[in-house]
């Protein structure tokens, strides 16, 4: 029996049925019904198009980069222009059946199946900030994430950026923003 435990997170409370597509986003080729691993589930604790910056203490982690994380062992941060929507959001976490998922990213905890999915149960969330904190998980809410995602990906800590490209364009030239596709 396989005792991964598999979500994708929607805002949609209706879906019955998930079948494989490519994302217009996707960097790899195929159709895939894509999933996340319970660990990596906070990180959709959002609105889906909400910018966010999620970054984590792995085995690599510089004792410097340790202690620039001020005590968070996890944190995720988005742009204040997102506050309002994050606060109201409700989201909806579908439980996957795991035996037709392979892994495609251990790092960001993603999986992926080829086939149909029909997902065995779905649990409304809201109250995200509370969520949060319950989990022991720092929010931080910035101006603007291109800062903060360049200091991110240039230290030794484990990140998921996600939705990186609905984030405000930077002030001052980000190397990060530049990479993003246009």
């Amino acid at each position: 029996m396989d005792r991964r435990t598999l979500w994708h997170a929607r805002d949609d409370p209706s879906i019955e049925i998930f079948h494989p597509h490519r994302a217009p986003t996707a960097l790899v080729d195929g159709e895939f019904v894509w999933a996340v691993d319970e660990a990596h589930v906070p990180a959709y604790w959002f609105p889906r198009d909400c910018p966010r910056a999620t970054f984590w203490i792995g085995p690599n982690t510089s004792e410097a980069d340790i202690a620039w994380m001020n005590g968070a062992t996890r944190v995720h941060a988005i742009e204040w222009d997102w506050w309002d929507r994050f606060r109201a959001a409700r989201i909806c976490l579908y439980l996957m059946p795991a035996g037709s998922f392979e892994l495609h990213s251990a790092d960001a905890g993603y999986y992926v199946s080829r086939e149909t999915v029909t997902p065995l149960a779905r649990v409304e969330i809201d109250d995200l900030v509370r969520r949060h904190a319950e989990s022991r998980v720092e929010l931080r809410i910035v101006d603007e994430l291109w800062p903060l995602w360049d200091r991110v990906v240039a230290s030794t800590l484990e990140f998921s950026g996600i939705r990186l490209r609905n984030a405000r364009p930077p002030a001052t030239p980000s190397s990060s923003y530049a990479l993003l596709p246009r």
